[in-house]
């Protein structure tokens, strides 16, 4: 107990001396998980889909099958995914504008890496004054006529070490001494090593591979801004 204490004080350290932090999106900075919310509005049968979210987010198969399987079953159009954006505006997850606020305060450079869809994101970046340039994330393609045509397997994000190799690059190409992954997900988790350090966030899923695996586990970002504010 005494030593779990210890290490969760070296993140929290290094936390309050952060100057990048790469938030997960899907039941991180957002509520929900976009792909399970574009099926539902796809109308697509839920029970499938939903199945492999979980699975991959257990780690139970890699994340580019998961995200494969999952699109094949809804195949949206570019049509639908427009509507869907224009109909479901970002849920928040409570703190988090409060969060990037203190950090963009602070001169800590904020990025989104998600194995969501940069189309989706980018309302998300715009309410926390994030550019979309500080967006990783996957690019859905469509034919000419706007039908579904598959995603850009190249995206680091589509694949299963995809953070740790956005978190490698973005120390290499700025230098940053300490970069954090915040996040919920095995992906995340996965991420550090390269990153410094990684946060465990359980305010919207709290999944017990996460909780148990990371050094400093959250329910709240307001636990995270209070860390912030004690420099």
């Amino acid at each position: 107990m005494a030593h779990q204490r210890q290490t969760e004080n070296l993140v929290r350290a290094l936390w309050r001396s952060v100057d990048a932090v790469c938030f997960d999106v899907d039941s991180t900075v957002c509520k929900d998980e976009a792909i399970d919310e574009l099926a539902k509005f796809a109308k697509v049968e839920m029970g499938e889909v939903v199945k492999i979210t979980q699975l991959a987010m257990r780690g139970g198969c890699s994340f580019q099958e998961a995200l494969a399987s999952r699109l094949d079953l809804i195949k949206p159009s570019r049509k639908l995914v427009y509507d869907f954006i224009q109909k479901n505006p970002p849920r928040l997850t409570p703190g988090i504008k409060e969060l990037v606020d203190t950090l963009h305060r602070r001169g800590v450079d904020v990025f989104l890496v998600s194995g969501g869809f940069d189309v989706i994101i980018e309302p998300v970046a715009t309410e926390l004054n994030i550019p979309f340039t500080n967006i990783f994330a996957n690019r859905l393609k469509f034919f000419y006529d706007g039908s579904y045509a598959g995603f850009d397997e190249t995206a680091p994000t589509s694949q299963q070490d995809g953070k740790a190799q956005v978190c490698a690059y973005l120390k290499e190409r700025f230098d940053y001494q300490t970069v954090i992954m915040v996040g919920d997900g095995a992906t995340d988790l996965a991420a550090c090593p390269p990153a410094d350090a990684f946060i465990g966030f359980g305010g919207n899923q709290a999944r017990d591979t996460i909780k148990r695996q990371a050094k400093w586990f959250v329910t709240s970002f307001k636990e995270m801004n209070d860390e912030l504010n004690r420099n």
